[in-house]
């Protein structure tokens, strides 16, 4: 009889017990907002803040309500104005062009390579049409930054980085989300840190900093943040920037900071599994690994790989024996969008020329993720299913 998988792909670990303890105080106290100290006291949000500028190597730092908070108020910190295209992945998941829409955008997309970073010959072609790239790290896959930064600063253009799976990666040595302009990180449940939803932005442009902060509904209360600049920026900028509440709460803030102090741990976890994964998986007939280039230090808390120039029906019947098998993949192939896989021809708010190369990465493209809940035993076992399946269906359709 075949093995199947019981592992839940959406269970992940218990919040650590110093950060329940943690969050516990900050109820205790009924001080949740971001805003809501004792005189003489620093609040959890800030300390946060300045540890994860710390972390990261960034001038300043800015705690949000979300990723999505910190793309949009990287944005608008940015001046990107209502009709304004701005340049993004075609591969990448919905929050990042709603950002665009959000801000009265216009996304311009980029083609996505076989190696699922952006296209730079692409968008080396379309660089003039934009005074900004929102660059989608999508599922931790970092491209060629120094090419990219070369691109982009020839052009003038402005790089807001979305970093939402590379939260303890780094290029070159360089932590992800300090090449471009702004990084911008999000700790929602299935992110690197776990507050349910949350998010930072980073900076070294003392301007962009404060324009951030005022837009995360600083009251004029700036002066109370750790990672921020000096009163002389905010006074430039504060009677034309609109406050919109935004930062995180002291709650969310008390969860993480024990969480943060652990991310290298485990980041090695995650990339111990994904280890497993892919070895188990290197050289099964008709199936591509990804391969990842040697200045990238990368966080495998998800597995992708391609089924290329694989029929749909075939790699629907992929799809369905690995499910029989308890192995949840997700295919960014499909005409409809399904949970986390939609793709740029969904989002019709949008606009958007035709991408060849992309729909055929994505045709074949399959994506898994690997929680920490996973043992390795668990990541072999994931690894014999989807080489099993993956084989018989190649050998069946030749």
């Amino acid at each position: 009889m075949s093995e199947r998988f019981t592992g839940s792909f959406t269970q992940q670990e218990p919040i650590p017990e110093e950060a329940i303890e943690a969050a516990v105080r900050v109820m205790r106290s009924g001080r949740l907002h971001r805003y809501n100290t004792l005189p003489d006291e620093v609040g959890e949000v800030a300390l946060l803040e300045k540890e994860f500028a710390e972390l990261t190597g960034a001038r300043y730092a800015l705690a949000t309500g979300s990723g999505g908070i910190a793309i949009t108020t990287a944005l608008r910190a940015v001046g990107v104005r209502p009709g304004e295209p701005v340049l993004t992945n075609a591969f990448t998941l919905a929050p990042v062009p709603g950002a665009i829409a959000a801000v009265g955008g216009r996304p311009v997309y980029v083609e996505v390579t076989e190696d699922l970073v952006i296209d730079l010959d692409d968008l080396q072609a379309k660089i003039g049409a934009a005074r900004v790239l929102l660059l989608s790290h999508m599922r931790g896959h970092l491209c060629d930054m120094d090419r990219l930064m070369a691109i982009c600063d020839a052009a003038g253009v402005k790089v807001v980085e979305d970093c939402a799976h590379t939260m303890g990666a780094a290029w070159n040595g360089q932590a992800s989300g300090r090449q471009g302009l702004v990084g911008c990180y999000s700790t929602q449940t299935y992110k690197h840190m776990n507050s349910g939803e949350g998010g930072f932005l980073i900076t070294d442009d003392a301007e962009v900093a404060a324009r951030a902060i005022i837009l995360s509904g600083s009251y004029m209360l700036y002066g109370r943040h750790l990672a921020a600049p000096g009163p002389e920026v905010f006074e430039r900028v504060k009677y034309e920037t609109p406050n919109i509440s935004g930062r995180m709460d002291n709650l969310r803030a008390a969860v993480l900071r024990p969480q943060l102090r652990t991310l290298g741990a485990q980041c090695a976890a995650w990339n111990a599994r994904y280890g497993v994964v892919e070895e188990g998986l290197r050289g099964t007939p008709g199936l591509k690994i990804v391969e990842r280039p040697e200045a990238e230090t990368y966080v495998g808390s998800s597995i992708q790989f391609l089924l290329p120039g694989w029929a749909e029906e075939a790699v629907r019947e992929v799809l369905s024996r690995c499910a029989a098998r308890g192995v949840e993949l997700k295919w960014f192939g499909a005409a409809e969008p399904l949970g986390f896989t939609s793709r740029y021809d969904s989002w019709r708010y949008a606009e958007h020329a035709p991408m060849p190369q992309t729909d055929r990465v994505l045709s074949g493209l399959m994506d898994m993720r690997l929680p920490l809940t996973f043992s390795l035993k668990d990541c072999a076992q994931l690894a014999r299913i989807i080489r099993a399946e993956v084989g018989a269906v190649y050998q069946a359709r030749g």
